[in-house]
């Protein structure tokens, strides 16, 4: 819906709209100067109620709930929307000074009836049954392809590890042993990272820019090249001149001296140029395709010389960067958009922004050839010393992997488990040994001591070594890319952001203690129970402030490091005192929040201007909203009146038998696994590798029914029910431990397969026919609902519920037929999508929405767009 045309005058426009939102909020009428969130007393949930009401009155303008925050009164919404004052088409907030068009040698992409499926009217219902007939045949036979796929590679898999294992276990000797190890080590890798590309010049040959329908056998080589993709060791190496390789081979054309940290590869790479000195930061989504009502669409991604892409970005297919151009964090390129040279583009969708682009670390000449011993220095110098890192870096890397690490794992772990009693479950068994007791209770406690002792050695290191290793860095000094401190930088990272250990403490009090023995600065904490979530990153956790009483949901990023296509640096990022930060935050050093923030979901951290407090943040790019409305501080005080230390200590108790149900459930299911290899090992002589191929299998299996399990016997098979709620009543305790068993991440094996919506099934979402998920993560599933054939892109998020502060709040959230949700798009609480509606990449739908069937919207946070953008 675009609006209305009609002249209408300001006084008439808020005299409706006045109307309708006493409607609303259950008024008899409502003052025209009257504040929305202060005056009246209303959410954002109220009001995106009161927009989906004006957006069905085809008399009134359209408002979208940016409108509303940036006129918090009827009068002054009124004068904003009315056509006298702004026309109905510049209601949308699409940025005007946005150039939407195609490169050159990317092809118009086809109109909306080309790729939205026909009504069942518009053919009769008889035509309609039998083109669902041939979906549902291509939907079974895809599956049974992928199965059969997945059945060969694991034989094959299996046939190699058991050759490798036996050959290397005949050897004499530790020497000959280790030598063994690293043979083997050294061949499996290399097939590892060589077979995704052999398979893709096999299967596919070159990417071209084109459309194939999903479950199509087109798709089903396309889906066995992005599962091989995605899935191999090759990740290990991001951030790496290794990395770069691996994307030539693949057919990416990569100039010199690139730098991609993100681990989301491109799948089709052939469509993916990457000019000379570029900087792409981790979690950007450049694949080169998107699944788009039920189709897959290729597409190129260019980036100029020396650009540069922000962390927690996406790039969809047909869009550019100029030479020289930014790109901010947290950032968008939809479909047809480009970014000229030289210039800095922040938002979704990307616009201008207002202030020049951070500075990137860059070396001095000078200052290298100084420390190097060379006297006065030069460009060559600079040059000369990063291409000897450059090609050393990686080679160190490899070795480290081939010679250290893979061996090591493999001598350690036969040692442990063939010969230290009773850990040597795997080997020595007698006849019938699977029908004693005795074997299962020694299995039982072999897995018991190998868990735990495992994860009591790994929260050690975690605490101990990276503290050593970062003496060697200090904050602020540029260092060359690939050099030593490089390493150290990346050693430092992986070995603090372990995502099992911020699970197992998140959503307690144990989190803050954790945290700050790993180092960050946590000022005077003011314990709530919850003052963290179960998923928080960093590049430094001894250089991460955390303000006093600031609370945080889930899925912050602090981003300490700065990277140019040379060098690095790392800085102090610091969040302010009193604040609350929402879900999938990327938060920069720099950034120019301040204390007693509300920062809102997917938000886009400001880095220039003056220091914000006292506010909220909303949207990307940013704009200023209530730091709180009357309705949440209602919520956030408990009912029944107990003192605050009495409603803490109820929590940390439940919190820590939530704790140790975590543990219980993951230990059980490593012990499955060890009863699983010990048949395989038992088997093997007799039925030789197969048997392994089909364990494997039985692992999946077993999986999916053991977690699933656990995740629904803490609801009691019951469905969510919608929660208003503070953070201390135990409704939100139990919730908490619903997200802490639903959070293992195993569903996201079957992505792109019809068994990951027999997973969802299974684990209750209502989900419709041929749903196609290419990597949909669901917070809160028996609370969700989807339609059929609906398409769900990679990185995209459906999360029911939200918390402010200590109020938290969840509801359902509908999507209808045939709805597809972009790349690196979430969706709230409350809000109902309609048939065949597109929600664009990195939208941000807010909660309480209605997205109007056969709509496009987008942005952050979304709203209509025109026909004309990202289409």
């Amino acid at each position: 819906m675009t609006g209305n045309t009609v002249q209408v005058t300001p006084d008439r426009v808020e005299q409706d709209f006045a109307e309708v939102l006493a409607g609303v909020v259950s008024a008899e009428q409502v003052p025209v100067d009257s504040h929305f969130f202060h005056d009246l007393g209303a959410d954002s949930l109220v009001m995106a109620r009161f927009c989906a009401r004006i957006r069905k009155r085809a008399d009134l303008p359209p408002v979208s709930m940016k409108d509303v925050y940036r006129n918090p009164t009827v009068r002054s919404l009124a004068l904003a929307l009315t056509p006298a004052h702004t026309p109905a088409e510049e209601s949308v907030p699409v940025p005007v000074s946005v150039p939407v068009r195609a490169p050159a040698s990317v092809p118009a992409p086809p109109s909306a009836a080309d790729s939205v499926r026909a009504p069942a009217s518009a053919e009769g219902p008889a035509a309609e049954t039998g083109r669902a007939g041939a979906r549902q045949g291509a939907y079974v036979v895809c599956g049974i392809l992928q199965l059969l796929l997945f059945l060969g590679y694991s034989c094959l898999a299996a046939l190699a590890a058991v050759e490798g294992g036996a050959w290397v276990a005949a050897a004499s000797g530790v020497a000959g042993t280790y030598a063994r190890s690293v043979a083997v080590a050294a061949v499996g890798l290399a097939a590892l990272c060589a077979f995704p590309v052999a398979a893709k010049w096999i299967l596919i040959g070159r990417f071209t820019e084109r459309q194939f329908p999903v479950w199509s056998l087109a798709y089903v080589r396309f889906w066995c090249v992005r599962t091989l993709i995605r899935t191999s060791p090759v990740r290990l190496f991001t951030g790496s001149p290794l990395y770069s390789l691996y994307l030539r081979a693949l057919g990416a054309r990569i100039g010199r001296n690139v730098a991609v940290f993100s681990a989301h590869a491109p799948v089709c790479a052939d469509l993916l140029t990457i000019g000379d000195g570029t900087v792409i930061r981790r979690n950007v989504f450049l694949t080169c395709y998107r699944a788009e009502s039920g189709r897959i669409h290729t597409g190129r991604v260019t980036l100029g010389r020396d650009a540069h892409v922000g962390e927690q970005s996406v790039l969809e297919t047909g869009t550019s960067m100029g030479d020289g151009a930014r790109l901010g964090h947290a950032s968008a390129l939809f479909a047809g958009q480009s970014v000229p040279a030289g210039a800095y583009w922040h938002g979704s969708p990307a616009q201008p922004a207002p202030a020049p682009a951070p500075a990137l670390p860059a070396l001095a000449p000078t200052s290298t050839s100084t420390r190097t011993g060379t006297g006065a220095g030069t460009g060559t110098d600079l040059v000369a010393g990063g291409d000897r890192r450059r090609w050393a870096y990686p080679l160190l890397q490899l070795l480290a992997q081939v010679g250290i690490c893979l061996p090591v794992a493999f001598l350690a772990a036969e040692l442990v488990l063939t010969r230290v009693p009773p850990l040597n479950v795997l080997t020595g068994h007698r006849p019938g040994a699977f029908t004693s007791v005795g074997f299962y209770a020694e299995a039982l406690a072999g897995s018991f001591v190998l868990f735990f002792g495992a994860l009591l050695a790994g929260l050690a290191v975690t605490m101990v070594v990276p503290r050593l290793l970062n003496r060697l860095i200090e904050p602020d000094k540029v260092y060359p890319l690939y050099g030593l401190h490089y390493a150290v930088h990346r050693g430092v990272a992986a070995l603090t952001n372990r995502m099992f250990f911020t699970t197992l403490f998140g959503d307690s009090s144990a989190i803050v203690h954790y945290l700050r023995r790993l180092g960050y600065d946590l000022c005077r904490i003011e314990q709530t129970g919850s003052n963290f979530g179960i998923e928080i990153k960093h590049d430094s956790p001894y250089l991460s402030t955390i303000g006093t009483g600031t609370m945080v949901a889930d899925g912050l990023h602090l981003i300490n490091a700065d990277y140019s296509s040379t060098s690095f640096r790392l800085s102090r990022v610091t969040v302010g005192a009193h604040s609350f930060l929402g879900n999938n935050i990327a938060y920069p050093s720099g950034g120019r929040a301040g204390d007693n923030c509300l920062l809102g979901t997917k938000v886009q951290v400001p880095l220039d201007g003056p220091v914000r407090e006292g506010v909220g943040l909303l949207g990307s790019p940013c704009f200023e909203i209530p730091r709180t409305v009357t309705r949440d501080n209602v919520l956030r005080e408990p009912a029944g009146g107990m003192e605050p230390a009495r409603l803490l200590a109820a929590k940390n108790r439940h919190n820590t038998l939530t704790a140790a149900l975590y543990l219980l459930v993951r230990w059980l299911h490593f012990f499955l696994i060890t009863l699983i290899a010990a048949g395989a090992a038992a088997l093997h002589p007799v039925a030789g590798a197969p048997v392994i191929a089909v364990a494997g299998a039985l692992v999946l299996a077993c999986t999916v029914v053991h977690y699933a399990l656990f995740e629904r016997a803490v609801t009691r098979f019951r469905s969510l029910a919608p929660l208003s709620c503070s953070i201390y009543e135990d409704a939100f305790w139990r919730h908490e431990r619903f997200w802490k068993l639903a959070s293992i991440g195993y569903e996201r094996i079957f992505d792109g397969t019809p068994y990951k919506n027999l997973v969802w099934r299974l684990l209750g979402v209502r989900l419709g026919k041929r749903v196609f998920d290419d990597g949909c993560s669901i917070v809160e599933r028996t609370l969700t609902a989807i339609g059929d054939e609906c398409t769900l892109n990679a990185g995209s998020v459906i999360q029911c519920h939200s918390q402010e502060d200590g109020a938290f709040k969840s509801d359902h959230t509908t999507l209808a037929a045939r709805c597809t949700l972009g790349v690196g798009a979430f969706v709230h609480y409350g809000v109902s999508i309609g048939e065949d509606a597109q929600l664009a990449c990195d939208s941000f739908l807010m909660k309480g929405e209605e997205v109007p069937e056969r709509a496009r919207w987008g942005g952050n946070p979304a709203r209509p767009l025109p026909q004309s953008v990202g289409h």
